[in-house]
């Protein structure tokens, strides 16, 4: 049986919200999943767009968080706070090898934006009769037709080259597969741009770092607090995309936004490590030991 929500203080409340928010902010500027909202908000009205793309993400952050809730019910909490801690170092580390390799320019937010539009035009193309998915999950996109505003063209196929799909493609791939069963209705319910912008938001954001960070961060913190704190950052970061995310994206450093964020989880994870084997028991603690009775 699952443990109870983790009691919290207003100071430890405090810093789950600012960690879980911070975390999406340093994590979701100029992602991926960004730039797909700010593609979609250029191409149909912005209030749909925001509101498919932020449903989504508050349906991926309740999901995980929850996940993370479950983890301390199958081990102490000092040991999820011990992996929490690890998890945000690992990641940390990485970021910092990233960003110190990254050229001064915007060359990574440029692959990401290309990437974004792939799949946005690899989706439109699917399902307006353009294009369709071939043997081996692989999806014919007329993309140089499109880029040229004609109707027919030279098809290109995107592949992995031979390569053996990732963990990751899979399970994208099978999540997009139900996805894809329930998309029809629900867009004459709700509006195909609505079903695109969360569809594509969904199949971007699942197994990304900052959903893996929130299962850490629900683990070692209270489930609603970190859940608040993930939603109102999705909710600035998608408001953001949506009102000139392209522009943006033009403009920050994508360098100086990777060591920022390997500096904050590096900062998370030492503060998980301290939590873990260094706390303080208020209960057995003498606080006051020059009082006399």
């Amino acid at each position: 049986m699952a443990q109870d929500v983790l009691p919290v203080s207003d100071e430890g409340a405090f810093h789950a919200l600012w960690r879980s928010f911070a975390m999406i902010i340093f994590s979701e500027i100029g992602d991926k999943t960004f730039l797909i909202a700010a593609i979609l908000a250029m191409r149909h009205p912005r209030l749909i767009v925001f509101a498919g793309a932020f449903g989504s993400l508050v349906v991926m952050s309740l999901l995980s968080a929850g996940l993370g809730h479950i983890l301390p019910a199958l081990i102490p909490r000092k040991w999820t706070q011990a992996c929490a801690a690890a998890l945000f170092l690992v990641f940390g580390v990485k970021m910092l090898q990233e960003g110190r390799e990254m050229k001064g320019g915007n060359e990574k937010i440029q692959e990401e934006l290309k990437e974004a539009e792939e799949d946005i035009e690899g989706d439109e193309a699917t399902h307006d009769g353009t294009g369709g998915v071939g043997e081996g999950g692989q999806v014919v996109v007329p993309l140089e037709s499109i880029e040229a505003g004609h109707g027919t063209g030279h098809v290109r196929r995107r592949s992995n080259s031979g390569r053996p799909a990732s963990p990751r493609s899979q399970t994208k791939h099978a999540m997009k597969t139900y996805a894809e069963s329930a998309r029809n209705f629900f867009s004459y319910l709700l509006g195909p741009v609505f079903v695109q912008a969360f569809v594509l938001t969904f199949l971007g954001e699942w197994g990304d770092r900052s959903q893996i960070s929130t299962i850490a961060l629900a683990a070692a913190d209270n489930l609603y607090v970190v859940a608040f704190g993930t939603i109102v950052g999705h909710s600035c970061c998608t408001a953001l995309a949506v009102m000139g995310g392209r522009y943006v994206s033009t403009k920050i450093s994508v360098k100086h936004v990777t060591l920022a964020a390997s500096g904050l989880f590096l900062l998370f994870g030492i503060v998980y490590l301290y939590e873990a084997f260094l706390p303080i028991d208020t209960d057995k603690a003498d606080l006051h030991p020059l009082s006399t009775s």
